[in-house]
Order: structure tokens, then C-alpha cells, then sequence
């Protein structure tokens, strides 16, 4: 009876953070695919008539896995921070930490649906983007295997930042000026192959550039550095993650106070 209880009330959670989504679709689903095309549009457009290729790849279809990267970053943080951050708002999250589900199920819940979400836009733009440009994926399952590794890690992080925040501006501040910047810094738009040595070096500090070269290496065979670094730093950003999210409930971090 416990488990059917527990999981009742994780897909509770996981279908309400759905349902809202389709309650709110033109925002959460339209404007992210039309912004991301409007990228593709202005960039394929305005460089790619510069740099016909890069790494053997025109440029148009080069830049499709780092929009869909960028895209994945911002929304995946966004839709966790806000999924765990209204209910401490409202007060509603009493009712869910003393419900008879465990913390490893709330967070299950609020971060599979903002993952979810942001693999949905993610295959959405890729079908989009093979209208503007044709696409291949030389590595189908290792594309989805980094979708879902980012997907998840980053509505992670956008789950620690809703329970941080006290105050809506605060859950802004690091998709806008953290996440974004480092993104467009990341190789989203260009190969850090293309920098000066002494910039090279600099990117590698980026976390940012070893999913999207991973991710694109999925796509093209190429990538900016080797692909089981990638790999690595993806799974070390998954457990640090993990571990911040298990000392928020262990302490009852902005939770129970």
C-alpha cells in the first residue's frame, strides 16, 4: 500500500508540472521553438554566408546541436526552478513534504517533468531545423543519451536554485546571467578551434563546452574535445547535483523553515 501510495503521489506531481505546460503552451512550447528558429534564421543567415564550413560541415547545420544545447540549458533550469519554487511561494509545499512520498520522489517528480519538457522542445527544434538545413546523426543513441544527461542535470541545478530563492527576480539571475552567457561563450555558434591557444585554454574552463561537443559530436563526428571527457564531466555535474539536492532535504535547507 506504501508504494502505490508513494507512487500516486510522484506521478501527481510529474502530471500536474505536465499539465501546466499544456495549460500555458504558447509560452512554454511556441516561444522557445520561434526564438530558437529566429537564431538559426539571423545566425545561419548572417555568418554562414561568411563561413560556408566548419570541420568539413556547413555552417547552418553546424550550429543546429548548440541551439538545441542552448535551448535545453535555459529551459530545462527555468521550468524546475519555477515548478519547486511556487509551491514555497504559495505554501503549498508543506503539504508535499509531510505526504507519504520521500524526497528522492519529489524531486523525481518536479525534475522528470521539467526534463521532459525540454527533450520535447529539443526534438521539436531538431525537426524544425531539418526544414532550414539537412541534418544528420551519425550517433542516434549517443545524441539521446547527451539529451537526457543535460536535460536532467540542468533541471537539477534549476531545482537547487527554485529552493534558493527567495524571491522571483533570484530565480532569473543564473539562467540569464550565468547559463545564457556561458552558452553563447561555449561553441553554441562556432568551434573553440577557431580561438586564439590562449582563448582555447579559457573555454576549456567553461562546463558548457564539453556538452555541447559531445552533443554535436553525436551529430557530425566532430567535436572540440574528446567525447568520453565530455561524457565524464557530464556524470560529475550529474552527482554534484545529486549531492547538493540530498543536503537540501537532509537539512531541510529553505524547505522546512
Amino acid at each position: 500500500m506504501s508504494v502505490s501510495v508513494n507512487v500516486h503521489g510522484m506521478r501527481a506531481i510529474y502530471m500536474f508540472e505536465m499539465s501546466r505546460t499544456f495549460r500555458t503552451i504558447l509560452q512554454s512550447i511556441v516561444s522557445p521553438v520561434i526564438s530558437t528558429s529566429l537564431y538559426f534564421v539571423v545566425f545561419g543567415a548572417a555568418i554562414g554566408g561568411r563561413i560556408t564550413q566548419i570541420d568539413g560541415v556547413s555552417y547552418g547545420a553546424f550550429i543546429v546541436p548548440g541551439l538545441i544545447m542552448m535551448m535545453l540549458l535555459t529551459q530545462s533550469t527555468t521550468n524546475a526552478s519555477f515548478g519547486i519554487y511556487f509551491p514555497r511561494f504559495v505554501g503549498t509545499i508543506y503539504e508535499i513534504l509531510s505526504a507519504p512520498i520521500s524526497a528522492f520522489e519529489i524531486v523525481v517528480g518536479y525534475v522528470g517533468a521539467a526534463a521532459t519538457k525540454s527533450i520535447i522542445l529539443g526534438l521539436i527544434i531538431l525537426a524544425t531545423s531539418g526544414l532550414f538545413v539537412p541534418v544528420r546523426i551519425e550517433h542516434p543513441a549517443w545524441m539521446l543519451v547527451f539529451l537526457l544527461l543535460t536535460a536532467v542535470n540542468f533541471s537539477l541545478l534549476g531545482f537547487i536554485i527554485g529552493v534558493w530563492a527567495d524571491g522571483f527576480e533570484k530565480l532569473q539571475v543564473v539562467p540569464l546571467l550565468i547559463i545564457t552567457p556561458l552558452s553563447f561563450l561555449g561553441g553554441s555558434f562556432y568551434s573553440i578551434h577557431v580561438l586564439p591557444p590562449l582563448w582555447q585554454t579559457v573555454a576549456l574552463f567553461n562546463p558548457i563546452v564539453y556538452l555541447i561537443s559531445g552533443f554535436r559530436w553525436a551529430f557530425f563526428g566532430v567535436a572540440d574535445v574528446n567525447v568520453e571527457i565530455s561524457l565524464a564531466m557530464s556524470l560529475v555535474f550529474l552527482g554534484v547535483c545529486l549531492a547538493i539536492v540530498w543536503w537540501m532535504f537532509r537539512t531541510g535547507y529553505r524547505l522546512k523553515k
